[in-house]
């Protein structure tokens, strides 16, 4: 059994011991040492061993220490100079026991077995917690340096409605989420909601960035699938001018969004003007790589993903129809380049009658068509007056008057694909499941949005991960 030694006087003494006495101590022994019995408020525990008696007197406070083996003391006094005399007659007999101190008056104790307890630190602490969307940093638990945070998720964050697998976590994690009152230990099939509070463990700095993303206002995709951008450009397989377009793309995508890297990973180059040119490309924001060997795709890209914090991939129709398993594995946001210029996008588009898939995408659509400075539109499909439809459209309205963007709903007679198929000026999103799959003749028997993808493939679409 551990024997504590307490020495305690004042009002914060008393509130001290009460709260132990009420703590499990099956495995302590508490020496108290007090000289005021207003200290001592509360129904003494069988643990609790009293002494009354002025610790300051070293003759006193010694044969107490000789008479038993102390693991930790304690001093909680309400006067700075019984305080240090109290301090300095422990250490004098015991240089490397655990001391902690409860100081209010700045005492400056600098030495390796002393833990300080400031009370003007505790109490501006306790404050600065209870000011709306603050961090809450554990200061009581490993090195307390801000390594262990919670984070409160507020409606419209760029985190709600993620999969936790979906959302980058280098050097920190999230370790557990509050709903509703109760504790979850998510999987990376969770999904944030709004209102959630997050307890997440990592490098404090990494954390700092995270809190900003968090609570940051619309206009920082691709955070928080990633940081950077990435073209992969096969030029065995592509023509110089797919590569010249898939390129250009590419690096409009990149000036209009608050993207780190653009990265172009250039596979089976030949030398030619178009190597070249990609070559100099690679300065500043942007950077290539060029892989001479055989490799595996799939392999070359899954590892650009994670080295280089992918957040968004674009890639022209062809590859995209050929891979769409591997972009859909890959969790991450995928832009179909249009068959016109990038500069033709005028507005956001927006096409299902899912409400749940659309609220998970919902607010990255709002930040990408910010960056754009796009208005978003959204086509009534199959049965506008739906449960489902309305869901949608009061989920983006709500966000819509949260973040002053603009949102319009369509109506037409017409069947929507149809309309919007003889429009070049569009940006269309989708949620990217596995219902997003290659044509075929079955395809065009289906009400499912997704699967007619393919319709629009002209115009600029892109994939947004709703689902693990």
């Amino acid at each position: 059994m551990k024997n504590i030694l307490i020495i305690a006087h004042g009002q914060t003494a008393q509130i001290f011991l009460k709260r132990v006495a009420n703590t499990d101590l099956s495995k302590k022994r508490y020496f108290i040492v007090y000289y005021d019995d207003n200290t001592l408020d509360q129904e003494i525990n069988e643990h609790f061993l009293l002494y009354k008696f002025d610790p300051t007197s070293t003759v006193k406070i010694t044969a107490l220490l000789n008479s038993h083996d102390f693991y930790q003391s304690m001093i909680v006094l309400s006067n700075k100079v019984d305080t240090m005399a109290t301090y300095e007659n422990i250490r004098a007999i015991y240089p490397e026991m655990q001391i902690v101190i409860h100081d209010r008056w700045q005492l400056g104790i600098d030495n390796a077995f002393i833990t300080v307890v400031e009370s003007r630190d505790l109490i501006s602490n306790m404050l600065v917690n209870h000011l709306p969307d603050i961090p809450l940093h554990a200061t009581n638990i490993g090195l307390g340096q801000g390594e262990v945070v919670e984070f409160k998720i507020p409606f419209g964050s760029p985190f709600t409605y993620r999969y936790i697998s979906n959302i980058e976590q280098k050097r920190w994690k999230i370790v557990a989420i509050y709903r509703e009152h109760k504790l979850l230990i998510p999987n990376f099939k969770t999904t944030i909601e709004p209102n959630d509070s997050i307890l997440a463990i990592g490098n404090p700095n990494v954390l700092k960035s995270v809190y900003k993303s968090i609570n940051r206002e619309f206009g920082q995709f691709p955070i928080p699938f990633g940081e950077n951008i990435y073209c992969y450009i096969d030029m065995q397989s592509m023509s110089d001018e797919e590569i010249e377009k898939l390129t250009n793309d590419a690096m409009l995508l990149h000036s209009n969004l608050n993207s780190n890297k653009l990265l172009f990973r250039v596979v089976n180059p030949r030398y030619c003007d178009t190597l070249n040119k990609i070559k100099s490309y690679d300065k500043g924001s942007m950077q290539v790589e060029l892989d001479f060997h055989d490799h595996n795709k799939r392999d070359i890209i899954n590892r650009d993903v994670e080295k280089y914090t992918i957040g968004m991939f674009i890639t022209d129709e062809e590859f995209f129809s050929a891979n769409i398993s591997l972009l859909h594995h890959l969790k991450i946001p995928v832009l179909k380049i249009g068959k016109s210029s990038f500069f033709n996008i005028k507005e956001s588009v927006v096409l299902s009658n899912e409400s749940e898939k659309m609220e998970k995408i919902s607010s990255t659509i709002f930040d990408i068509s910010s960056q754009f400075k796009l208005d978003i539109s959204i086509y009534e499909f199959e049965g506008g007056e739906s449960e489902e439809f309305k869901k949608v459209i009061d989920h983006f309205n709500n966000l819509s008057k949260l973040f002053e963007e603009k949102v319009k709903v369509i109506k037409t007679r017409r069947n929507p694909l149809r309309e919007l198929g003889s429009k070049d000026n569009i940006l269309q999103f989708l949620p990217f499941d596995e219902s997003v799959e290659q044509k075929s003749i079955f395809s065009f028997f289906t009400k499912n949005i997704n699967k007619l993808h393919f319709q629009l493939s002209d115009n600029y679409q892109i994939f947004l991960p709703s689902e693990e």
